[in-house]
């Protein structure tokens, strides 16, 4: 994939585009010229997504934890509109609570969906894309992949084996003419962070501010990028100071109690949705 004009036309397959991240990607995609395959567990969410988009956009059910349905939707895409181009990977959910009491089951599907689902969904599209000797994936993980949250420690894991991942196939697949990229958000107002107040030290995003950035990455080819741009040069700074610094000023700012403690209504609600939800 190169800059721009070629989106025009170009297959766009979006895990999780039923809503927040992925349905404003999906918008994004089709604005810029591309045909986007809209896939969510999610059926009525899907096609919601789908019509409001219109022509461009093909509705799918898609479930992130089992491969066969991660291969019919790449075949479904392929078949309407032609060989998926770019792959965005962006299905995920988030339990939190301290580890000692987290539920092995919400453990169990954040790491089937926001890691097994990644890796497969990469795995699909590869073979199509390595036999035409093109193609773009571009895997959403989370700031907390680089800054692992307390509260959040099996959430975090899943997105910092995103950003391993990513890395490591990036570099193992640009002699093949495929490129990969890393998205890393940080506070996104959507479902995901439903009843989980903003801290002082952090800049909240919408969804469309993720959309935008993950096509200007596939326009431009970029490996990593953090969403506000800001974002990547505080985490790299905080990740150089040493450990007991990094934990003042993490209970300083209140870090430390962002995903903990956290049991409003509308928090219960959301964590209900995603026990049995892949966005």
């Amino acid at each position: 994939m190169g800059r721009g004009p070629e989106l025009q036309g170009a297959v766009v397959a979006i895990t999780g585009a039923g809503r927040g991240i992925g349905r404003a990607t999906a918008k994004a995609f089709a604005d810029a010229g591309a045909r986007v395959g809209v896939g969510d567990i999610d059926e009525t969410a899907a096609s919601a997504t789908a019509q409001a988009i219109g022509d461009a956009a093909f509705p799918c059910a898609l479930d992130v934890t089992d491969p066969t349905s991660i291969d019919a939707f790449l075949e479904a895409v392929s078949a309407r509109f032609g060989p998926v181009d770019i792959l965005v990977n962006n299905a995920g959910i988030m339990h939190v609570g301290l580890l000692a009491d987290e539920d092995a089951a919400a453990a169990r599907r954040m790491l089937d969906i926001n890691a097994e689902g990644v890796r497969h969904g990469m795995q699909a599209a590869l073979t199509g894309m390595r036999a035409r000797g093109s193609g773009h994936i571009v895997n959403v993980a989370s700031s907390a992949g680089s800054i692992p949250y307390p509260g959040g420690a099996t959430y975090s894991a899943t997105k910092a084996f995103v950003l391993a991942l990513g890395t490591a196939a990036r570099e193992e697949l640009i002699d093949d003419g495929i490129r990969v990229t890393t998205v890393l958000p940080g506070i996104v107002r959507t479902e995901l962070t439903s009843g989980l107040e903003t801290p002082r030290f952090a800049k909240a995003v919408d969804a469309e501010d993720v959309a935008r950035a993950i096509v200007g990455a596939v326009q431009h080819d970029r490996p990593v990028v953090w969403v506000p741009r800001s974002l990547g040069l505080a985490a790299t700074v905080f990740n150089l100071l040493p450990i007991r610094v990094r934990r003042r000023l993490t209970r300083t700012l209140g870090a430390d109690r962002y995903l903990t403690g956290q049991n409003s209504a509308a928090r219960r609600d959301y964590e209900r949705r995603a026990a049995g939800s892949t966005t």
